[in-house]
């Protein structure tokens, strides 16, 4: 078989996250060639995501690409990932999920700091609204790009900490003082590379889900579902995160008004099978509490 073409954003962690797919298809004696492309979600650095109007804007160009069979498979940052794909793209493996949390990262000349004394810097209404809901009166700012440039604006700007996911640090190996944030819910599948697929490539697709984790795509799915349910897209903010304790599953998700003044928040443990749809159970009890109407409060104010 020819050398399987990987398409990737070009960002230095994306094209980790792409070499990372290869290892696992290397290891199962696959020949791979990376194929990077510059995505509209890196062209653009000055709007906020929310901002340019259209879901899957990092995902948008690789996708363009797998359809017209300039490459074979697409490596994502799944969080990333809207969860209405284009026609003929389905989401194939799943690597495993290694460091789903957000975390703190301050300038020197605010290490000393209380925390609702500092001014963030982050374009994510999820960040935003669940920080607002416990620190209510903090000033933020926008920022964009890879984690290089975000840290070097933090260096730069007139503000005193922003927040990343702690995988991009992890996998970039980057010796960075850091603090977890537990009033943080990840977003949805945070934490996770996936690879999509075209359906009408299954020998592709069959080698692909040799290198899957099923553990990671039971939590995913279940994540993903409830983001779909409440029709959130990627920038609304909600929080949801499922991961295996012994033999169940604990769920934890929430819903916040953009100011953090209302969260509709679930925590449950149960015993997963296949045949129910948790993520989609539970987005409708977070929607039959007041979610139905948040949410349209949300989208008439983005």
């Amino acid at each position: 078989m020819k050398s399987i073409r990987i398409g990737t954003r070009n960002s230095a962690l994306a094209l980790w996250q792409a070499r990372e797919v290869a290892r696992h298809l290397q290891n199962n004696n696959y020949l791979t060639e990376i194929v990077p492309i510059v995505s509209s979600g890196d062209k653009n650095l000055n709007q906020p995501l929310y901002s340019l109007g259209i879901t899957g804007v990092f995902t948008r160009d690789l996708d363009v690409a797998l359809l017209n069979d300039e490459i074979d498979i697409a490596v994502h940052s799944l969080k990333d990932v809207p969860t209405l794909l284009p026609q003929n793209i389905e989401m194939i493996a799943y690597l495993e999920r290694d460091y789903p949390q957000d975390i703190l990262i301050r300038k020197k000349s605010a290490k000393n700091k209380e925390l609702h004394e500092l001014k963030l810097a982050t374009s994510s209404l999820r960040r935003r609204a669940f920080w607002l809901r416990h620190f209510p009166n903090t000033e933020f700012s926008d920022i964009r790009g890879n984690i290089q440039t975000r840290l070097q604006k933090l260096e730069d700007g007139d503000f005193d900490a922003t927040i990343l996911s702690l995988a991009g640090i992890k996998r970039m190996k980057m010796e960075i003082d850091y603090e977890m944030l537990p009033v943080m819910i990840s977003a949805p599948s945070q934490g996770v590379i996936a690879v999509a697929g075209h359906s009408h490539k299954p020998e592709i697709n069959e080698i692909l889900r040799q290198i899957n984790h099923q553990p990671t795509q039971v939590c995913v799915e279940i994540e993903r579902n409830f983001l779909s349910t409440l029709e959130g897209g990627c920038t609304a903010p909600i929080g949801a995160f499922a991961e295996i304790i012994e033999d169940q599953i604990r769920f934890t998700a929430a819903l916040c008004s953009l100011d953090g003044k209302n969260c509709i928040a679930i925590d449950e443990n149960f015993k997963y099978n296949s045949t129910e749809d948790f993520g989609e159970k539970f987005a409708k009890v977070v929607l039959e509490n007041g979610g139905k109407e948040l949410m349209t409060e949300i989208k008439s104010q983005i």
